[in-house]
């Protein structure tokens, strides 16, 4: 026969409040701030999406209009992401292992998009990119458009996500061991072979989180992104602007219904990018 311990009878009789008394303050802060500032604007959302009948929720998330946005958001989002995790660690690379004059202007430089107001960023690129623009004038004759264009809203989610990826790679770049590589090279190893099999390996991890940072960023992006498209279904329309052109008109609940949808589809991605991160973890811990 079996006999309990009188300290387990006591933790067994202990009330729930004492037991959430013992918490330190410190998760009890975290918890709270995450519960007022996260969970409840996201609970006051999918409560607000409900009110919507099944059959009416279903035809606004997968109307014409809206699959054309999500094509548009997510695609091009992706691209960017991707482009900027290829670029970005190049600029990270460069800043870490070579010295330059004007270094420190341009490493400040690549969190202007950080500081810089997305509509002014948009005003910006729109300029810039235009027919008569600096660069957009060099594109015109090529039969190239980029203002006003889904290249324009690639351009624009280009510029406002490239400081994610950066400013993640660049602290582990300066805390890889240039003795690793200098070992490597010692062994007969090219200088690619350097980079795929003993720098990429440690840094893919990384790079997939400022990926996954600045498809956050892109796929959230409105204020540039408005300016530099024409804002046509079809065409450059992304989802954040419907939804806003929903609130215009008044309707609410089917603009909930598109931001749960975009919530939605976000985390999926996400989850599959960490996914990738641990994989990547466990694969390179071998």
């Amino acid at each position: 026969m079996t006999t309990v311990s009188p300290s387990l009878k006591v933790e067994h009789k202990t009330p729930f409040w004492k037991k959430l008394g013992r918490v330190p303050w410190t998760w009890r802060i975290t918890i709270g701030y995450l519960t007022v500032m996260l969970f409840i604007p996201i609970i006051a959302m999918f409560l607000k999406a409900s009110t919507e009948p099944p059959a009416r929720f279903w035809a606004i998330a997968t109307s014409d209009v809206a699959l054309a946005t999500y094509n548009v958001t997510f695609v091009t989002a992706i691209f960017a992401a991707l482009l900027n995790g290829v670029f970005g660690t190049l600029i990270a690379w460069v800043l870490v292992r070579y010295d330059f004059p004007l270094k420190r202007l341009i490493d400040a430089t690549v969190d202007l998009p950080f500081a810089l107001p997305t509509s002014v960023a948009g005003l910006t690129l729109a300029t810039v990119y235009s027919n008569n623009g600096w660069i957009g004038s060099l594109l015109t004759p090529l039969g190239i458009k980029v203002s006003f264009t889904r290249t324009g809203v690639a351009v624009a989610m280009i510029f406002i996500s490239l400081p994610f990826v950066v400013r993640t790679v660049q602290p582990v770049l300066q805390e890889m061991e240039h003795e690793i590589e200098e070992a490597a090279w010692c062994l007969g190893a090219s200088q690619w072979q350097t980079f795929w099999k003993v720098i990429l390996p440690p840094l893919f991890p990384t790079i997939l989180t400022g990926v996954a940072l600045g498809f956050s960023r892109a796929v959230g992006e409105y204020g540039s992104t408005v300016i530099i498209s024409s804002n046509t279904p079809y065409q450059d329309l992304i989802a954040p602007v419907l939804i806003f052109q929903r609130l215009e008109q008044y309707d609410y609940s089917g603009a909930t219904v598109i931001g749960i949808v975009l919530l939605s589809i976000s985390l999926v991605l996400l989850l599959a990018i960490n996914f990738l991160q641990a994989w990547a973890r466990r694969y390179d811990s071998r």
